[in-house]
């Protein structure tokens, strides 16, 4: 368990009579995206909560190793690897960026001079420099969401809890956000992810995990997770009713629609099964039209595995679905 930057076995926490955590195993390999996904109230904020020590598991969980540490007996050397950014700011926005990053500073006891130095580098690395000696409650959502993982920051911590991070935000600043997350990655970060967006977790989580009525529905990469899903399938339109005609017959195991001309076939999306299609063609001396491939994506995961959840919101043309806290 140690090996990994997080790792959990048996992770459980009630209130009262409702479970949230129901024995939930997590791992988290050093210097990684992974994502927690779940519908309203599946217990994402409490598993954050719990694994950054701000809250303790119910008794009789399991190990819990967060940096190698054991939260039941070295919490404060956890705390010490670690740093939380929640969906709400922890900015205070009476005071400048540069004074909310040197408050942290003195929170770590740095140095005066370290602090500033920590600061400086901070604020041109996630480009507040402009914006330094200006009240933070004149920052935009983006740039508070940068202060804020900017402040996360001045401890150098080895994992880093993102707690639904760009809620709220507009495309633009969220797309920016995640180039912050990558670059962390880079520089070894392992960061702890919590999204209501399916894409977010889709394009940054190295791993990702369904979490739903307390359990682990499932858990892998993206492309794993969406090959859980039936549903893919390869489609072929044809403009010459002859050649749809031959290719039906060629494609015999194809569901047909007469009315479009158009073929379709079950496939995983892997190039293999859609060579051995094209080959079928080949092989009969026709040509489709058009193919299009479909895969099941997260959103297909998302619903499958969490039954009657839905969207906080209606999905909006060029706009991630959401999934939920």
């Amino acid at each position: 368990m140690t090996n990994s930057a997080i790792a959990a076995h048996g992770l459980r926490k009630s209130y009262g009579d409702k479970v949230v955590l129901d024995g939930i195993d997590l791992t988290v390999p050093a210097g990684t995206v992974f994502s927690l996904l779940g519908p309203n109230g599946a217990g994402k904020t409490t598993a954050v909560k719990i694994l950054s020590t701000l809250i303790s598991p119910d008794p009789g969980s399991g190990q819990i190793h967060v940096g190698g540490h054991d939260l039941a007996t070295e919490a404060q050397a956890a705390r010490a690897a670690i740093g939380v950014t929640g969906q709400f700011s922890a900015v205070d926005g009476l005071i400048t960026g540069e004074e909310n990053m040197l408050l942290m500073a003195d929170l770590h006891h740095l140095t005066k001079p370290e602090g500033q130095r920590v600061t400086a580098e901070l604020l041109e690395r996630f480009d507040l420099t402009e914006a330094a000696k200006k009240p933070a409650s004149t920052y935009s959502g983006g740039m508070k969401r940068r202060l804020d993982i900017a402040m996360t920051l001045v401890g150098s911590p080895r994992i880093i809890f993102l707690d639904e991070p760009t809620t709220g935000l507009d495309p633009r600043s969220r797309h920016n956000m995640w180039q912050i997350i990558r670059e962390l990655v880079t520089g070894g970060t392992t960061v702890f992810l919590t999204t209501q967006y399916l894409e977010e977790a889709d394009e940054l989580a190295d791993r990702i995990a369904v979490l739903n009525n307390g359990k682990i529905a499932a858990e892998g990469t993206a492309e794993e997770l969406k090959r859980l899903i039936p549903g893919g399938h390869i489609r072929l339109r044809f403009t010459d009713p002859a050649a749809y005609q031959a290719a039906a017959a060629s494609l015999n195991d194809a569901s047909r629609d007469d009315e479009a001309l158009a073929l379709q076939l079950p496939s995983d999306g892997s190039q293999r099964e859609l060579r051995a299609i094209l080959d079928r063609l080949d092989t009969a001396g026709i040509e489709a039209d058009e193919l299009t491939v479909h895969t099941p994506d997260l959103d297909d995961v998302f619903f499958a595995l969490t039954g009657n959840a839905v969207p906080n919101q209606p999905s909006r043309p060029n706009q991630p679905k959401e999934a939920l806290r």
